[in-house]
């Protein structure tokens, strides 16, 4: 395509993760002139920077991992049910060798600023480096887990020993033997380190605030033979994923709760609880998730076998949930988590009885007592899905900042673009379809609509395209409306948009930031908008558009 010496590139993407990696891909392939952006110092994302101990897919591996190339799939092996962080970030570092990505990204280059010139309709980026580049059309492929917490508690900085956030643990080997380790957090990324380091460290106190639902990962290796049946039947697995509202493997039980007699019911669920991941969550009874009975009734089930695991019938009961029900939310999934509380060497420290007044130059003090530590663990969570978009100083027509825009709840089209910010698409962003799926499957979906209506773009020669506020309102209501039939909307979790530690997030206030209508509606609309020439998307003819695009060899 022609260049033009107002543009540094065609298109510019923000983030090299799982999403940019493929979505650089696209672009490429169409003959785009583009550019991928990133923070790190390297690719990756969530697997580049999230090197604690335990972490590791919930996804079974081989759905996780992309599906656009044969290629792939015939050569990587899996090595685990569940792959760990370190195999995960050499697959994404394969996938880009494999096609020669690398050299269309540039690292260390943290967006600082992304803003709408409405007198050439297109994108001014600063970047912290210090350049300034320009691009017509701008790609966030943002991490919805990508900006962290800390907790709002005094003299975090005064602790003279080793701390640091999950999201932060350092790259290289940290030495955990005879250490006192204090673990603030029992969300999903706690339950993954306390499982992991239970049995390797001095002491380890965790603090928690409030429990959280759990259930075994059940991981397993994968054989060569056991690799090469899964090759075998790699179409049938994408199948199946796409058929189910979460994009797994696991698909729900077509029977109605009240079908079956109670026996029948734990039957299954004494079967689901012991096979591998999401299955005790997702091949269950669909009332689980909007039935307040049926509900009740998995979770007092569940409750009952995390008793069976806990030795302390007090601990065990801290170990329960009492404020959302099982399922409501993502389950965590652990191995050994429950077990770790029966060690003579970890304590549970409840601090919702007594509170965290401060840290200290050697430890944490509650309202109870001090407690000295070498390390301090901060599992403390995420400013989720719109957290890393806030970050950056993004602004649409008028000045109207994107943080400001989703103050009180994002407002989107498919997720994937926003009124008012014109050539600005988003494959997973809030409330598209990834961030409540199988990832992966869900980026994959998204990028591949994002590329197509470029596509669509520079075949009309047309240069300039916006969500209509009248498609943005529609899509919002009809997000909302999903929430209302689900009990998620009770919990207080990242997919309702709370964390205490964020200024403007509020116990019981939602922000609706998951498509909740499940995969199969989700793709099926956003083909419906693509084959109705993107109805809902406002085009205009450009003068400076490229008039052709160099289709790659």
């Amino acid at each position: 395509m022609r260049s033009e010496t107002n543009l540094d590139y065609e298109v510019v993407v923000v983030g090299a993760g799982v999403a940019g990696i493929y979505q650089i891909k696209r672009l490429i392939d169409m003959g785009i002139k583009a550019t991928v952006l990133e923070a790190d110092a390297d690719l990756g994302g969530t697997w580049y920077n999230n090197r604690y101990p335990g972490a590791r897919f919930d996804s079974e591996s081989y759905t996780y991992g992309y599906s656009f190339s044969k290629e792939i799939l015939d050569e990587w092996h899996w090595k685990e049910m569940f792959s760990g962080q370190p195999e995960n970030l050499k697959y994404l570092n394969f996938v880009a060798d494999k096609f020669n990505l690398r050299q269309h990204m540039q690292f260390n280059c943290r967006v600082q600023s992304a803003i709408f010139n409405e007198s050439e309709e297109l994108w001014d980026i600063k970047v912290s480096d210090g350049r300034e580049l320009r691009c017509r059309v701008l790609i966030l492929a943002l991490g919805l887990l990508s900006q962290p917490t800390m907790p709002r508690v005094e003299g975090v900085e005064d602790f003279q020993g080793r701390s640091w956030h999950t999201y932060n643990w350092p790259h290289e080997q940290v030495d955990l033997r005879d250490q006192r380790v204090g673990v603030v957090g029992t969300g999903a990324t706690a339950i993954q380190v306390i499982g992991e380091i239970a049995d390797k460290v001095g002491e380890l106190t965790v603090f928690q605030r409030r429990p959280n639902w759990v259930a075994p990962l059940n991981n397993s290796e994968i054989s060569p033979a056991q690799m090469d049946e899964i090759r075998a039947r790699y179409d049938e697995i994408f199948e199946t994923c796409a058929r189910t509202p979460g994009g797994f493997e696991h698909e729900p039980d077509r029977r109605g709760f009240y079908e079956v007699s109670q026996e029948e019911r734990y039957e299954l669920w004494d079967q689901l609880y012991d096979e591998p991941g999401f299955a005790i969550w997702l091949r269950n009874f669909r009332e689980i998730f909007t039935d307040e009975e049926a509900n009740a009734e998995i979770s007092a089930y569940v409750a009952e076998r995390i008793r069976g695991r806990v030795e302390d019938p007090e601990v065990a009961e801290k170990l329960i949930p009492k404020d959302h029900g099982f399922g409501v939310q993502r389950v965590p999934m652990e191995t050994g988590y429950l077990e770790a509380f029966n060690r003579e060497n970890v304590q549970l420290v409840d601090i919702s009885e007594t509170p965290i007044e401060r840290v200290t130059e050697t430890g944490i003090r509650t309202s109870d007592g001090d407690y000295d530590f070498d390390i301090i663990v901060y599992a403390t969570g995420f400013d989720a899905i719109t957290g890393s978009f806030d970050h950056i100083d993004i602004r649409g027509r008028n000045g109207m900042t994107l943080k400001e825009k989703w103050f009180d709840s994002p407002t989107t089209f498919l997720g994937m673009m926003v009124s008012g910010f014109p050539n600005l698409l988003m494959p997973s962003g809030p409330q598209s379809g990834s961030a409540s799926t199988n990832y992966p499957r869900g980026i994959e979906n998204g990028v591949d609509w994002c590329t197509e209506m470029l596509e669509y773009l520079y075949d009309n020669e047309l240069g300039y395209f916006e969500a209509t506020e009248e498609a943005e309102s529609r899509w919002t209501e009809h997000v909302v409306k999903m929430y209302s039939v689900m009990l998620m909307r009770k919990a207080q979790s990242w997919f309702t948009g709370y964390n205490s530690n964020v200024d403007g997030h509020e116990a019981g206030k939602v922000r609706y930031m998951v498509y909740n209508g499940g995969t199969p509606k989700y793709v099926a609309t956003i083909a419906d908008v693509a084959d109705k020439d993107y109805e809902g998307i406002r085009f205009s003819n450009d003068a400076h558009m490229p008039v052709e695009v160099v289709t790659a060899d």
